[in-house]
């Protein structure tokens, strides 16, 4: 039913969530040693799932570790200013397709009401 009512932005939700804590999990573990950074390739996920996949199959799929610009000595690839920039344009699309959903649910109420 959500996938019919919302269409693909359901996922979408669910992957932008699963992204927003993989990105703070690397932000958290910025002085980890070894530590090396993950992200989930949104664009690829959402395809796959689209195509039928389960979503937990599609993100982990899509899962790959980050490639750092400046390698650290110590074995960590988190670069903290990269993350930040991801975090933020994820928790904006995160926050885009909240609105389409709540958008959704306020047509769905108002023709259940008869406005």
């Amino acid at each position: 039913m959500p996938q019919d009512l919302f269409g693909i932005h359901a996922e979408a939700l669910e992957l932008r969530s699963r992204r927003m804590g993989l990105i703070a999990s690397n932000i958290a573990n910025a002085a980890t040693p070894g530590y090396k950074a993950k992200d989930i390739d949104f664009t690829a996920a959402l395809k796959s799932a689209e195509t039928g996949s389960d979503l937990d199959v599609a993100a982990g799929r899509a899962t790959q570790f980050r490639v750092p610009v400046m390698p650290s000595l110590d074995g960590n690839t988190v670069e903290l200013q990269n993350e930040q920039i991801a975090f933020s344009e994820n928790a904006v699309g995160y926050s885009a397709t909240l609105q389409f959903i709540r958008a959704r649910v306020d047509t769905v109420t108002r023709a259940l009401r008869g406005d």
